[in-house]
C-alpha cells in the first residue's frame, strides 16, 4: 500500500470519527432549539415560578446558576492559578511534585457526586454553613479546581524559559518576573482554562443537589447563606418529577441552559483573544 493511500486512508478514517462527534452534538442543540424556542418569551425569562412550575418563569433559576457560577470562579480562580504558579516557578522536580501533579489530573475525572458528598459533609455539615450559596459555590469551586489548575500550569510551561533568563538578568526579582513577564503572556491559556471551568460549573447538578438547590423558591436570595434555584436541577425536576408540564417549557429551560453557558464562554473567548493578539512570539 502506498503512503498516499495510508494517507487518504487516516483522513477518511479521522474525518468520519469527527463527524461521529460534531453530528450528533449538532442534532441534539438543533432539537433543542426548535422546540424550545417555543418557550421563550419576557415572562418566562423574569418571571417566578408559580402553580407549581407549572406555569410563570424561570428566572430565580438563572439568578440562581449566574450566582453560583460567578461564586465558584471567585473561589477557584485565585486558588488554581497560585498553586499552577507554586508547582511550575517554585516547586522542585522530585517525586512529590509529581505525585501531587498525577492527583491533580486524576481529580478531574472524579464523578461530581463525589464531590457533592463531599461538599455536603465539609461545607454543609462540618463548617455549618448549611445548604447555601456559599456552600454550593465552593463545591462548584472545588469542581473546577483541577481543570483551573491543569490548564494554568500548562500554559505557563509554554511561556519561553528565556523570558524568564532575561527578566532575571536586568535585575527583576522571581515573584516580578512571574507578575509581569509569564503571567501576562500565560493569560490566554489561563482563560481557557477557566471557560472550561464556567462550562461544567454551569452544568453540573449532583455538586448542586446536596449543597444549595431548592425544589421550589419562588423567590430571590437575600444572602449567602441561602437556597437557591438552579437552571440544571429545576430541569431535572420539571422533567421527573412534575407531571403535566408542557413539552416546550422543559426545551425551553434546556436552552436558555445552553444559552447561559454559551453567552459567558464567548465573552471569555473574546477576552481571550484580545489578550492573544498582544503576544509578540
Amino acid at each position: 500500500m502506498s503512503p498516499r493511500v495510508k494517507e487518504r486512508i487516516a483522513f477518511l478514517t479521522l474525518f468520519l470519527m469527527t463527524l461521529l462527534v460534531v453530528v450528533p452534538t449538532g442534532l441534539i442543540i438543533i432539537l433543542i432549539v426548535i422546540r424550545g424556542i417555543p418557550a421563550l418569551n419576557w415572562e418566562f425569562l423574569t418571571d417566578v415560578p408559580r402553580q407549581g412550575m407549572r406555569a410563570g418563569g424561570i428566572f430565580p433559576a438563572i439568578v440562581g446558576t449566574l450566582y453560583l457560577v460567578t461564586g465558584s470562579i471567585i473561589f477557584s480562580l485565585p486558588i488554581g492559578v497560585l498553586s499552577a504558579i507554586y508547582l511550575c516557578e517554585y516547586a522542585k522536580d522530585n517525586l512529590l511534585t509529581r505525585i501531587i501533579k498525577l492527583a491533580i489530573m486524576n481529580l478531574a475525572g472524579v464523578p461530581s457526586i463525589v464531590y457533592g458528598l463531599f461538599g455536603f459533609a465539609f461545607f454543609v455539615v462540618f463548617f455549618k454553613f448549611g445548604t447555601s450559596i456559599l456552600s454550593g459555590a465552593m463545591t462548584l469551586g472545588i469542581v473546577i479546581l483541577p481543570i483551573i489548575i491543569t490548564a494554568t500550569r500548562e500554559a505557563l510551561e509554554t511561556v519561553p524559559y528565556t523570558f524568564r533568563e532575561v527578566s532575571l538578568s536586568l535585575g527583576a526579582t522571581k515573584w516580578q518576573t512571574i507578575r509581569k513577564v509569564i503571567l501576562p503572556n500565560a493569560l490566554p491559556g489561563i482563560l481557557t482554562g477557566t471557560i472550561l471551568g464556567i462550562g461544567r460549573a454551569a452544568g453540573e447538578t449532583a455538586p448542586i443537589l446536596f449543597t444549595v438547590a431548592a425544589f421550589y423558591l419562588p423567590h430571590l436570595p437575600k444572602s449567602i447563606f441561602d437556597q437557591v434555584m438552579c437552571l440544571p436541577y429545576h430541569l431535572y425536576v420539571i422533567s421527573t418529577q412534575i407531571p403535566g408540564i408542557p413539552e416546550k417549557v422543559r426545551y425551553g429551560t434546556a436552552l436558555v441552559l445552553l444559552i447561559l453557558v454559551l453567552s459567558i464562554n464567548l465573552v471569555a473567548i473574546i477576552i481571550r483573544y484580545r489578550f492573544r493578539k498582544r503576544k509578540k512570539w
